[in-house]
């Protein structure tokens, strides 16, 4: 029997994802949205480059939740996106009625799925999701950490003038202003970057990864980043679907980790069939922990503000 994934949201991000899901051919995709007519036409124009792009696995667009019934993952993208001057946290009015209204029947219709959440602000949404769907914690996760750290390698790499593929990085921590960039852990074919760059332009480049996503929608000017997030999702999706056990940077529900207990923040997972499979504690400075918990208490602080906490 076919895996089953569905995409909520077919606008920028959620058609993206779901172009880059079907591509992998390895599940069959379902992409909803509320508009009538947005979900069917985007499904069938990425269907219709399946001669060229070779891939098999079917592809729906509907307005209706029933057809994603049975899903294995379900991934939320439903929201508003960022404006031009407009925080993360600007968006959590709106968004949260749209992320509960969608959660509640996600979790009808697939109550044995794994949730990853997109929708920002990302870790406020997972808490929500979290207490909306009544999963256990390791089947609801949001994106975060696997995409700052991918802004982070790719301004690396461009500082350095090597192919992104040699570099490694991991962010942690909120997916946003509070977000903590760990350049020790950073390397360039296993060398860190600390023997390779200054510190002066170590300094420029996490600063310039925290504003990451503010960079593109200043550029963009009406919208915010997709193909990025898109491909950051997709990952997680495919080491969840395959079971690759693979540890990535993730936005997880944490019981005492780094001394942080009842939050969602970015921590290293390891994800699987099962969703978050473990929590990976690396040997973290006093430092780099005190920012964790920094990090945790902003975003307890916007998530008693939805009175989730």
């Amino acid at each position: 029997m076919a895996r089953k994934i569905s995409v909520i949201g077919a606008g920028n991000v959620g058609a993206s994802l779901a172009q880059r899901l079907v591509e992998k051919d390895f599940a069959d995709i379902v992409l909803l949205d509320i508009i009538e007519g947005l979900p069917q036409g985007k499904a069938l124009d990425i269907y219709q480059s399946s001669p060229i792009t070779g891939f098999s696995s079917k592809l729906t667009g509907t307005n209706d939740y029933r057809d994603t019934t049975g899903s294995d993952v379900v991934i939320i993208t439903s929201g508003i996106g960022r404006k031009p001057g407009m925080t993360r946290d600007e968006l959590l009015e709106i968004n949260v009625k749209i992320v509960s209204g969608v959660t509640q029947n996600v979790a009808a219709y697939s109550p044995d799925c794994i949730i990853i959440i997109v929708t920002n602000p990302v870790d406020t949404m997972t808490c929500l999701a979290l207490k909306v769907s009544g999963f256990t914690p390791k089947r609801v996760v949001g994106l975060s950490g696997v995409l700052d750290s991918a802004r982070f390698s790719s301004f690396i790499a461009d500082e350095l003038d090597v192919p992104p593929g040699d570099v490694s990085s991991f962010v942690l921590g909120e997916h946003g202003k509070n977000m903590v960039v760990i350049p020790r852990l950073a390397t360039v074919n296993g060398k860190p970057i600390a023997e390779l760059l200054s510190a002066e332009a170590i300094k420029r480049l996490v600063k310039r990864t925290i504003n990451g996503g503010a960079e593109i929608v200043g550029l963009l000017k009406v919208g915010s980043a997709f193909y990025a997030p898109a491909a950051a999702a997709a990952r997680m999706v495919e080491t969840i679907i395959q079971d690759k056990k693979e540890v990535m940077p993730c936005a997880a529900w944490l019981q005492g980790e780094y001394g942080i207990k009842d939050v969602v923040i970015g921590v290293l997972v390891k994800l699987g069939r099962n969703g978050i499979e473990e929590i990976v504690e690396f040997n973290s400075t006093s430092e780099e922990r005190k920012a964790l918990q920094n990090s945790a208490e902003a975003v307890r602080k916007l998530v008693k503000s939805i009175n989730l906490l």
